[in-house]
């Protein structure tokens, strides 16, 4: 059955391109979008009919390359061109692949495997960005072979040269590829029908109208920032505040100053984003804010915690923000976005279970701070049109309330399949009861249970890997790690995770080559810089074990949770290790101080020494004992920093210098050497204020001329 002839579905046009078409002929001068460039002030609002346009211009520059039918990749930075270039691939009949601009040195493999995969045709970008690319990419490389196409660089004129084609609700819109293995990643398919009935599931429980707005900074690459953040405001009809994920990295508070200066009704994310508010928005900036017309705050990227809705209700109640505002959901890129939500003016569902019992996929209900309990955040109940079931994933049978299962869902939102893999795609998509033959259902990998037709979800049947509300397959971590030297042994390694959920650490076990001269320091200087490198991850702990003593099935497929066990038991055939120290011991720091002076030295000029200086002493305030020894030539990703910490040192900078860096000059800054040329061209060498995060005061006024401080600029 065609997905745009289904009854009563949903209640609007049958595909995108007649819905922007509708919004831009019956609102056309209203704002759709207001984009911040800085995060804060700095805005550019345009309208529905601004949209239409630029995305018929872009689509006729399409049409004119006769590529109706095929994959462009969108490779766009934060900004309102990717929302052109999206509606331009659809006007045209162009499948749209979203991505990320490759950086230098970093995720060029994951982005060469989805271009492969999409066999796409070309790859629209901005002109900027296909300037900085070009000198990465590799030669004959696929991204190195394909057409490249500047999206800001076609004429506006070239709008009426537009030719509207028929589509269907079932014509393919969109390769959402997911937080997936890069080796084979893998495309699902949303068909135009897919997109309208999952946000007109969004719209119904989230109960949007359009007097309501919202505030995103979730990556429109993403499926919850594409869907939820640019289709879903459209689709309704009402404007949308969206700005970029670093900007909200580097300053939380950025993210509720837009609520609160936009009246938003609407804006979420992840658990770690509430917490990071928490934990970063201060006392002085709390009293500027006001957050009573934030009405749905929902989070819905992994299992809700209990503590992250009470500490952040605690923090941000004076400032007007309400218990029930909070909405926890669940969904999946598989079924398009939202699978669960709750009602939007009830407090969240909790509820406190025996521990023991869950482990035993048994849920017995236990009071409240008792011993020996987990307190679980439901996640709304099923939504129109569609039907979830808990199903044992060896059986194949429905289980009953109460009882932990794999989530199974069906309805119009499901997509499609997986791009070009027939047998996933049957093993994902069209899964059936085995008792009642009901069926197609969408086995969601995810693990839940149903009490009073509330969904709690409680964990995966994957290995998946979730550090700061990012999802990493072990796998892709345990490749890199496996080419990361050459006496490592490649695929016998694991990557899990230690810890709670409130932080959890990540750990390598791995096995290296039987050999007398084996440099275990050497090796695990290597894999912290691989993982570094490649996933821009930290790593917590590194054991390196004896040739053929991981644990493995009989069939020879590696036991990750044998490996979790026997690390925490200190049962592994150990030959040396690596963890980060808690503390840095006092003569460490003392050492790491004095390593400052020949770095200086070697400083052309003594603002740069000064600005060198500030960098170094900003790094050590994030890395402590990972930074070591800095000097200009250090490069601060192989620390083993994460974006997020990486991110805590460019805010510190701005903070301490004033001004702002280009975002596009981030990715860019990999060297402390890098990091003070972007200083000193973009926020000038006199500090302006004192940083709380990395006070400057104790360095010495001797090793620097005040004199030959220049005026500070600042860029916007």
């Amino acid at each position: 059955m065609h997905l745009d002839h289904l009854p009563g579905s949903f209640f609007g046009p049958p595909n995108l391109v007649e819905l922007l078409r509708h919004q831009a002929q019956h609102k056309a001068r209203d704002r759709a979008f207001i984009y911040l460039r800085d995060g804060e002030n700095d805005e550019i609002a345009v309208t529905y009919a601004d949209v239409d346009a630029k995305a018929r211009a872009i689509a006729a520059q399409l049409q004119e390359k006769d590529l109706a039918g095929e994959r462009a990749l969108l490779l766009y930075p934060a900004g309102l061109d990717f929302i052109y270039a999206f509606f331009g691939c659809l006007y045209a009949g162009v499948v749209a692949v979203t991505a990320y601009p490759p950086r230098r040195n970093r995720n060029m493999n994951r982005i060469e495997a989805i271009a492969a995969d999409a066999n796409a045709r070309v790859a629209l970008t901005i002109a900027e960005s296909r300037e900085r690319v070009a000198g990465f990419v590799r030669p004959n490389s696929v991204l190195d072979r394909m057409e490249w196409l500047a999206t800001d660089t076609i004429a506006d004129e070239r709008a009426a040269q537009w030719r509207e084609d028929r589509l269907s609700g079932d014509t393919l819109a969109l390769l959402q590829y997911t937080s997936g293995s890069t080796g084979t990643p893998k495309g699902v398919m949303l068909a135009h029908a897919n997109l309208m009935h999952n946000s007109a599931m969004i719209s119904y429980a989230f109960e949007h109208t359009r007097s309501g707005s919202g505030v995103f900074w979730l990556p429109s690459y993403h499926d919850m920032g594409l869907i939820g953040g640019i289709l879903q405001p459209m689709y309704v009809g009402q404007p949308n505040v969206i700005f970029s994920p670093a900007a909200f990295l580097q300053k939380p508070y950025r993210w509720l100053r837009a609520i609160s200066h936009y009246g938003a009704t609407i804006s979420g994310g992840p658990n770690f984003a509430y917490d990071l508010a928490v934990d970063k928005i201060t006392d002085e900036q709390l009293e500027s804010l006001d957050l009573s017309g934030w009405t749905l705050a929902f989070n819905g990227a992994e299992p809700v915690r209990r503590e992250t809705i009470d500490r952040f209700v605690e923090r941000f109640a004076p400032c007007g923000f309400r218990r029930e505002a909070f909405y926890p959901c669940y969904g999946l890129a598989e079924a398009t976005l939202i699978v669960s939500g709750g009602l939007r003016k009830s407090p969240p569902v909790i509820i406190s279970v025996e521990a023991e019992s869950l482990e035993s996929h048994d849920v017995v209900e236990a009071l409240e701070d008792e011993a020996g309990t987990r307190d679980l955040v439901g996640s709304g109940g099923n939504l129109h049109d569609q039907q979830i079931r808990i199903v044992d994933p060896e059986t194949r049978l429905a289980q009953p309330a109460g009882r932990v299962g794999e989530i199974w869902v069906s309805g119009p939102s499901v997509a499609k399949g997986y791009w070009n893999r027939p047998e996933e795609s049957k093993a994902t998509f069209q899964a059936y009861l085995d008792d009642t033959d009901e069926g197609p259902f969408l086995r969601t990998g995810d693990l839940g249970f149903m009490v009073d037709g509330e969904l709690f979800v409680t964990g995966r049947l994957k290995d998946l890997i979730i550090l700061r509300g990012v999802n990493y397959y072990p796998q892709d971590i345990e490749y890199t790690v496996g080419l990361s030297h050459p006496q490592i042994r490649l695929n016998y390694g694991a990557a899990f995770t230690v810890g709670d959920e409130d932080d959890p650490r990540l750990v390598i076990v791995q096995e290296v080559e039987r050999r007398r001269d084996l440099d275990t320091e050497e090796i695990l200087t290597a894999i912290r810089k691989a993982i570094a490198a490649e996933h821009e991850l930290s790593v917590d702990a590194i054991i390196l074990i004896k040739a053929g003593s991981i644990p493995k099935t009989s069939s020879g497929k590696i036991q990750r949770h044998a490996c979790r066990a026997d690390y925490q038991k200190g049962t592994l055939a150990e030959v040396g290790r690596w963890g980060a120290e808690p503390l840095l011991r006092a003569d460490e720091a003392a050492r790491g101080a004095d390593a400052v002076a020949p770095a200086i030295a070697r400083s052309e000029t003594a603002t740069t020494a000064r600005t060198a200086q500030i960098v170094y002493q900003c790094v050590r305030k994030v890395a402590k004992e990972r930074a070591g020894e800095l000097d200009l030539e250090t490069n601060i990703v192989e620390l083993g920093l994460d974006s997020l910490e990486r991110m805590e040192i460019v805010a510190s900078l701005e903070e301490t210098f004033g001004g702002r860096f280009p975002e596009e000059v981030l990715p860019e800054m990999e060297t402390c050497g890098e990091v003070v040329e972007a200083v000193e061209t973009y926020l000038g060498t006199e500090p302006i204020q004192r940083s709380a995060r990395c006070d400057i005061s104790n360095i010495p006024a001797e090793n620097y001329d005040i004199a030959a401080f220049p005026e500070y600029q600042q860029l916007r």
